[in-house]
């Protein structure tokens, strides 16, 4: 099995959630919240973590709406996402994370922790929600998940 480093990310306004995986890229943990402060500041925090962990691949979840397209969040998180992948010089690739906040935020409640006090807690498993299913899809003989017109390249950012 080849090794993988990727970083999963729950892009928000004011917090992102950031998840790594294994280096069998089976399991992914959640590491920890960036509380948004500036794009180069952002930078800054995810240069210092995609280097220590030699990080191959941004994985981004993407906010479809319910009926499947792409609205207003999702275009916002794809342009921070393809500015993220052109400064630290790494491909991107998304995964829909519909309702991967709400998972978290049951997965808070089990533990019985208030989910208004832990809102960078459930930003950081809804990271790595994401980043899992990533792994799951890539994992699977299925066809990989589709992005609708968006080839993500460096070069186009």
């Amino acid at each position: 099995m080849q090794k993988i480093s990727a970083l999963g990310l729950d892009v928000g306004s004011k917090r992102i959630g950031v998840a790594g995986c294994d280096g069998t890229g089976l399991i992914s943990t959640g590491l920890f919240t960036i509380e948004r402060a500036s794009f180069e500041e952002d930078v800054a925090q995810l240069r210092e973590l995609v280097e220590q962990r030699e990080v191959q691949i941004l994985v981004v979840g993407l906010p479809y709406t319910m009926d499947g397209t792409l609205g207003h969040q999702a275009r916002k998180v794809q342009k921070f996402a393809r500015r993220l992948g052109f400064a630290l010089q790494l491909p991107v690739e998304y995964t829909d994370e519909r309702l991967t906040s709400v998972e978290a935020e049951e997965l808070i409640k089990t533990e019985k922790r208030s989910l208004s006090e832990n809102k960078a807690l459930i930003d950081r498993k809804a990271a790595a929600l994401i980043l899992q299913q990533w792994l799951d899809e890539r994992r699977s003989p299925k066809q990989p998940f589709n992005h609708p017109s968006d080839s993500d390249s460096i070069i186009d950012c």
